[in-house]
């Protein structure tokens, strides 16, 4: 057994990432899936706790005895715009940038506005993704009764690549392009030359693109995230960019997101095709928004080297504790693309769910049954004690 890959916790003593916090009987889906015998390591929500500035904004706003509709301030979007610029030298406008409940909506939405009705969209009527992929992406296609045209990952050796001219030929017959970067599961940070590399693709085949970039600030090894629309005047033209601090500052729950959308007609239509169906965000995920991007500075730096130091214990562990699994090293998020195909067994996921009491995201839901999708957005506690289950599932 190797010796644990150690995190400093005195290097950043104002937050405590290492206590073990219980989450059951809070309404908690991670923690509800399964029967309390089983350790919950799937859905990308981290077991941290939230930084207490953000609280103290939740704290603040609960306080009020009154909780009717919200709107959005002009506070925020300047502050989201200041922020654009400030971690990736994007110049937004405010008025650019609108709300949304959840990430979800932000890739749906245009769909149904553009792609389905032939408009803004490419001469093709399909939808481009990367497999694997996070499933409500892999599934936003069929909402709409369009045809899914998977580009997958090419396995690259160290890192996943892309197929550019298998992407270029998808691109041809799609009307838009579902970009996930940071990519879910895998955690490949595309750059600079491979993002242009695809938006010309996707420019010369009049393929509007959708960027999920929700991810973006969990970057490790001193990687920068670059927006696909901060790359030229053309590419933000054609691009919608979906954003929130939702898993950064571990409030996915609040149900907090926006689209950052430079093209006014574009936006026009993106928020007309609302259409009943999407609704305002709630008041307690604006508030704990602002505080997140204004104050949550240095909990965000703690949280990096912490969840770097997981990656690292983990890559670690699948070399020598796991044999059968392998991992291409994440360069960002806090999940984890384990590869079980040498280890023979007809389902990976039921094999670990029984045999070890640890439950992953099934690869078949992100088009890949070879693999099991692992999040290590926990305590090191928690993650030694998955990675132990893992070991007596295969003893």
């Amino acid at each position: 057994m190797s010796n644990p890959i150690p995190y400093d916790s005195k290097a950043q003593p104002a937050y405590d990432f290492d206590t073990v916090i219980d989450r059951r009987g809070t309404g908690s889906a991670k923690w509800n899936r399964y029967p309390g015998d089983v350790l919950p390591m799937w859905v990308a929500d981290m077991d941290l706790p939230v930084a207490p500035e953000i609280m103290a904004a939740i704290a603040r706003r609960a306080a009020h005895p009154v909780m009717g509709y919200g709107v959005t301030s002009a506070e925020l979007r300047e502050t989201l715009a200041a922020e654009m610029m400030t971690r990736y030298g994007w110049e937004v406008s405010p008025e650019a940038i609108t709300l949304l409940p959840s990430v979800t909506p932000g890739f749906s939405m245009p769909l149904k506005a553009f792609s389905a009705l032939g408009k803004k969209g490419g001469a093709g009527k399909g939808v481009l993704v990367q497999t694997p992929m996070y499933p409500p992406i892999l599934a936003a296609a069929g909402h709409w009764n369009l045809e899914r045209h998977d580009v997958p990952m090419v396995d690259g050796g160290a890192r996943w690549e892309i197929d550019l001219d298998a992407f270029g030929k998808a691109a041809g017959k799609s009307a838009a392009f579902i970009l996930c970067n940071p990519h879910n599961p895998t955690g490949r940070v595309f750059g600079r030359e491979e993002l242009l590399a695809m938006a010309e693709k996707c420019l010369a085949a009049g393929t509007l693109i959708i960027a999920d970039e929700v991810h973006c600030d969990l970057l490790y090894d001193g990687r920068r995230h670059v927006p696909m629309a901060s790359l030229s005047p053309e590419i933000a033209e054609r691009t919608i960019t979906i954003m929130a601090a939702s898993k950064t500052y571990n409030i996915a729950g609040l149900k907090t997101a926006f689209a950052i959308i430079p093209n006014a007609e574009l936006r026009r239509e993106f928020e007309a095709s609302r259409m009943g169906l999407v609704d305002s965000v709630n008041v307690i995920g604006l508030d704990a928004t602002l505080a997140a991007y204004r104050h949550g500075g240095p909990w965000h730096k703690a949280l990096i080297p912490y969840l770097q130091a997981n990656r690292d214990y983990l890559v670690d562990a699948v070399k020598t504790r796991l044999p059968g699994i392998s991992l291409k090293t994440p360069e960002a998020t806090f999940l984890a693309w384990l590869d079980c195909s040498a280890l023979g067994l007809a389902d990976a996921y039921a094999h670990f769910l029984e045999k070890g009491k640890v439950g992953f995201n099934p690869g078949a839901d992100f088009a890949d049954k070879r693999f099991v999708r692992l999040n290590f957005g926990c305590s090191r506690k928690t993650l030694e004690e998955g990675i132990r289950r893992m070991e007596t599932a295969l003893a």
